[in-house]
């Protein structure tokens, strides 16, 4: 068993960055490369290059991208776009964010 494992929304928001939620620290950067990253995989995976991931695509290069494609897909297209991606991961990030940290007695 790995040490640490993520949920699949959190590894996205966190593969992804999120402008407004890392344009304030000091981990803009790493947000800022981390965002690049994501744009050559997407890239890679988008076999013929016409800026939408299918499902298919999204299963050979953005494993995390194919478990939430019908999440992502909102409207389902049938393909999500870099920008459907990074728009779920902030998402993601914004409930994280509003939702209150369990305490315990």
């Amino acid at each position: 068993m790995k040490r640490y494992q993520y949920r699949p929304a959190l590894y996205l928001a966190l593969l992804l960055g999120s402008a407004t939620a890392f344009a304030q620290t000091a981990a803009a950067p790493e947000a800022t490369q981390m965002r690049g990253k994501v744009a050559e995989r997407f890239a890679a995976a988008d076999a013929n290059h016409d800026g939408k991931l299918t499902r298919e695509e999204a299963d050979t290069k953005m494993p995390m991208v194919a478990r939430n494609f019908d999440q992502i897909d909102k409207t389902h297209r049938g393909y999500v776009t870099l920008e459907d991606i990074q728009a779920y991961a902030k998402e993601k990030s914004a409930q994280r964010r509003a939702v209150p940290p369990a305490t315990t007695n």
